[in-house]
């Protein structure tokens, strides 16, 4: 049984695909840049604010779904610029505990939509 996953608290697809899908219990969450659901505008001050919006849209999407960030178990996360893994990791550890992490790769890519700096994609199961 298949169920598209859509909240307004997470920006809109910007193209032929859904925010989510759920699969029985099996939620997959596609890739989430930095644009503020509210503004329609990118977050890019810097690449900690840039990956925070990032975390805090796939958590919206999370939420939507009866999940959270506890239930994730892979992230793919792509950046243009392997030198801001420390602080990408920084922001990234606020959400997810060591002990119970996701499996996750990050992945440097020579561009992303929109031109941002970071995309993150998720799977979670749910509770």
């Amino acid at each position: 049984m298949k169920r598209i996953i859509h909240t307004d608290k997470a920006p809109a697809a910007i193209g032929p695909y859904n925010q989510a899908v759920l699969v029985n219990d099996m939620l997959f969450v596609s890739g989430q840049i930095a644009l503020d659901p509210t503004s329609g505008e990118l977050v890019m001050d810097s690449i900690e604010s840039e990956t925070h919006q990032v975390l805090k849209n796939l958590g919206a999407i999370l939420v939507a779904a009866g999940a959270h960030y506890r239930d994730v178990i892979k992230c793919s996360v792509f950046v243009k610029d392997m030198k801001q893994y420390a602080q990408i990791n920084a922001v990234y550890a606020e959400y997810f505990d060591a002990e119970n992490a996701p499996a996750r790769e990050l992945v440097e890519v020579a561009n992303l939509p929109r031109f941002v700096n970071i995309e993150i994609s998720l799977i979670a199961t749910l509770p």
